[in-house]
């Protein structure tokens, strides 16, 4: 199958070959001419399987032609859960754009930004708007935008949008949409709840499944070491140099984590710098963008990074704390071997990881031998927990709530 067969004009094909891709993913080959068929469509594949091209390309084919006077008029849609995700899909919609006859214009509505001057943007016009449900909620209340000649709707990560307690947001977007649309749905995992949203929303949708067991997990080397908390930082430091790992993303649990293992990384002489939500957008833009660039050798990251974000070639990711969930740690995975290339990830394992990272395992339907690494051998003995009391029931927060604490302190800072 070539990216000529799948019904798609030939400038766009022209800017696939520019950005270096010569085949369809399983994803592309099948998502592509159902979308130019006008359909709507449930995708559900784990990340680096070319989600967004499957999009973008047959979206900026369609999108053609003015469909009102008024410059402040969209014709598509895409609704990222995060700035980061948002901004990628921009810039994935710009470069396949870049060879049309007529080059459409898109424009980020994302938080962190200053909405005044995405107002006079929005002024100016645009065709394409990708944005987070907050700002854009924000920008219809300002009157600042019209979304009644939307044609095309993406939700993108929709599990995700789950996941930080958005739901009512993304309601809130359908509802002032006009009803005669394409809609479009990815997500790496179908849960109820997106099903029950798809219902609300979606006519007769098409499903495609990316099948397990696809190339990119094959390509993915996956190794669980084990090791004492207290030497992970002398094991990363040992691996980096005696393996020669020429670029790496290392993901911890917290922000402060993140910006104490980057000093201790320094100390050694090893570049690194840190990437997470307390960070501005500036700043997290151009450490982005250093890091591809590879004008340092190592990132260190929160989950902030396990979505969306697209490093080419990346060939390490560690799991230096280990992710919260096996949907986590699919997501951290696919920050390598996309694209058909070969990756590595590394977990380290301690005595108090050992039971979750054998939850982790059964629910991705893997098992890893557990490695050690002389020098750095798992001392000691595990930690006994102890029960502690019972919660008072009507004061534990429900996992929405907890998704909003954590998005106002600071932490994915995705409004």
């Amino acid at each position: 199958m070539t990216f000529s067969s799948l019904g798609l004009a030939q400038d766009l094909i022209d800017a696939i070959r520019v950005a270096g891709y010569e085949v369809p993913s399983f994803v592309q080959e099948k998502a592509i001419p159902i979308i130019l068929r006008g359909r709507d469509l449930i995708v559900q594949a784990k990340t680096g399987t070319g989600k967004t091209a499957s999009f973008a390309l047959p979206v900026l084919q369609l999108v053609k032609g003015p469909v009102s006077g008024d410059k402040r008029v969209i014709k598509g849609l895409v609704l990222a859960p995060s700035r980061e995700l948002a901004m990628q899909v921009e810039r994935a919609l710009k470069a396949y754009g870049r060879q049309l006859a007529k080059p459409l214009r898109t424009i980020a509505l994302i938080g962190g930004l200053n909405v005044d001057l995405q107002i006079r943007n929005l002024h100016h016009g645009a065709d394409l708007a990708v944005a987070t449900p907050g700002r854009l909620l924000d920008l219809v209340s300002r009157a600042a935008i019209d979304l009644s000649y939307v044609k095309f709707l993406v939700v993108d990560e929709a599990d995700k949008m789950f996941d930080l307690g958005f739901v009512e947001e993304l309601e809130a977007v359908l509802k002032v949409l006009p009803a005669n649309r394409q809609n479009l749905l990815f997500s790496a995992t179908i849960t109820e709840k997106v099903i029950r949203l798809t219902q609300k929303f979606m006519v007769d949708p098409v499903r495609i499944t990316e099948e397990e067991g696809s190339a990119s997990a094959e390509l993915v080397n996956q190794r669980a070491i084990t090791v004492n908390r207290n030497n992970r930082g002398p094991l990363l430091r040992h691996l980096i140099r005696t393996e020669q790992w020429p670029q790496v993303l290392v993901f911890v649990s917290s922000v402060r984590d993140a910006d104490m293992l980057v000093v201790k990384l320094l100390k050694a002489g090893i570049e690194a710098d840190a990437f997470h939500g307390g960070l501005t957008q500036a700043q997290r833009v151009r450490v982005l963008h250093d890091f591809k660039d590879k004008k340092f050798r190592i990132m260190v990251s929160t989950d902030l990074a396990a979505r969306g974000i697209d490093i080419h070639k990346l060939p390490y990711v560690v799991n230096y704390d280990l992710p919260r969930s096996a949907d986590d740690y699919i997501h951290r995975m696919g920050r390598t071997a996309r694209a058909g290339e070969k990756g590595t990830v590394v977990s380290f394992i301690g005595h108090e990881d050992q039971s979750h990272f054998s939850l982790i395992e059964k629910k991705t339907r893997i098992r890893l031998p557990r490695e050690s690494i002389e020098g750095f051998l798992l001392t000691g003995a595990p930690m006994l927990k102890e029960k502690g009391n019972m919660p008072v029931k009507g004061h534990r927060m429900s996992k929405k709530d907890k998704a909003r604490a954590l998005a106002l302190r600071g932490e994915n800072k995705l409004l």
